[in-house]
């Protein structure tokens, strides 16, 4: 999709760049998936709606401030040693190449939702080991405990972002600092060895994992599950995120499966019914849950199991 995009320039508060789309953007729920929670210290949503977060592409740490200027355009300002590479690559974080011409769901929920919507984009920050981290911390435990284990480590191994934030955000630290985090660290920060063995192993082929952002979706997952602990559903989250991935469906999910069967046909799936009933919305699976979620349609009735909360720092 043709966007009007202009060029960085230096301002008292960094480095700036506009893009006009000729597809409505909505900037909000596009960039939801990157922020782990409300405390998150790599993300913050500020009064005025603009979303600020840090992150460390090839070039070095940035700090960024994306803000929805109308419905077709988006203001970024960046600082750090990354600002310029961010600038650059920000058509493709916001997938504004996406092709959405063959999604033409036919579940009315879904149709009415993508029409309500239509400024919804995938991700792709080609940010491959920043998406792992956090997705690793996410395998098998509640939200709640996974994100009170992300803030924990990252306040202590991130270093500060650049730039004016309102608030004092932290980048997320290399592969090689997650390397050599003591596990005894880990512990305390509620991670179990599975995970924080995952994470370790991870990062230590972190330089070739990268290389996954260049490959096509199918190639990049068999590059990931290729690393001992990380499987489809993790493979999936990383997708969603760092490679612009419309189809990746986070297969082995607790909820996702019963979500899908209550929202769209009054009754639960599970994984494999899941996958069997979603196969015509291929390409664009993961883009439909999004706009389920987005418009609220996405909830299961509240009974059965919820998933524990375990302490694994008591363990």
């Amino acid at each position: 999709m043709r966007a009007d995009i202009g060029t960085g320039r230096a301002c008292d508060a960094g480095l700036e760049r506009t893009i006009t789309t000729f597809r409505p953007l909505s900037l909000a729920p596009t960039l939801a998936p990157l922020q782990r929670g409300r405390y998150d210290p790599c993300h913050h949503v500020s009064r005025d709606g603009a979303h600020w977060r840090a992150s460390r592409p090839a070039t070095g740490p940035v700090t960024y401030r994306l803000a929805q200027g109308g419905p077709d355009t988006v203001t970024a300002r960046a600082w750090g040693p990354g600002a310029e590479e961010f600038l650059e690559h920000l058509p493709h974080l916001l997938c504004l190449d996406e092709d959405v011409s063959d999604f033409t769901p036919e579940h009315p929920r879904i149709a009415a939702a993508f029409r309500r919507h239509p400024g919804l984009r995938m991700l792709r920050t080609g940010l491959i080991f920043e998406a792992l981290a956090p997705a690793v911390l996410e395998q098998r435990v509640h939200s709640v405990t996974a994100r009170a284990s992300w803030r924990t480590l990252v306040r202590k191994y991130g270093e500060p972002a650049p730039g004016p934030t309102p608030v004092p955000l932290r980048v997320p630290p290399t592969p090689e600092v997650w390397r050599t985090i003591p596990s005894w660290e880990y512990h305390r920060a509620n991670v179990d060895p599975r995970r924080s063995r995952t994470l370790v192993t991870a990062a230590t082929r972190a330089s070739a994992l990268e290389r996954a952002a260049t490959m096509e979706p199918v190639r990049a997952a068999r590059q990931l599950c290729a690393i001992p602990g990380i499987g489809v559903w993790t493979a999936a989250e990383i997708a969603q995120r760092a490679l612009g991935d419309a189809d990746a469906l986070s297969v082995g999910d607790f909820h996702l499966a019963a979500i899908v069967g209550w929202t769209l046909l009054g009754r639960p799936l599970d994984d494999d019914a899941m996958v069997e009933y979603l196969e015509p919305l291929r390409p664009h699976r993961y883009r439909a849950i999004r706009l389920l979620e987005i418009t609220g349609q996405a909830r299961k009735p509240a009974f059965g199991p919820r998933t524990p909360l375990v302490d694994h720092s008591r363990i």
